[in-house]
C-alpha cells in the first residue's frame, strides 16, 4: 500500500507515561491508550483523539467528516 503510516501523537505526563489527551478540551485519558468510547481522527496527517463528551457535542461534524478547526 501506499498509504503513510501514522504513530500516535502522545503528551508525557507527569510520571513520564504516554498520555492520551482531547484534542478539544484537554480531558486525559487513565492510561496509554484511548478509551473505546474516545474518537480518533487523523487531520492534515496528525492523529486526534476527542473524548465522548466532545464526539457526542460535535456527533454531526464529525459524522459528515468536516475537520475539527470548523467545529
Amino acid at each position: 500500500m501506499d498509504e503513510e503510516t501514522h504513530h500516535r501523537t502522545e503528551q508525557p505526563a507527569q510520571s513520564d507515561a504516554a498520555v492520551v489527551t482531547c484534542a478539544l478540551c484537554g480531558t486525559s485519558a487513565d492510561g496509554e491508550t484511548a478509551p473505546p468510547t474516545w474518537i480518533c481522527s487523523v487531520e492534515n496527517g496528525r492523529r486526534q483523539y476527542f473524548c465522548e463528551e466532545c464526539a457526542r457535542t460535535h456527533i454531526r461534524a464529525i459524522e459528515s467528516r468536516l475537520d475539527s478547526a470548523w467545529w
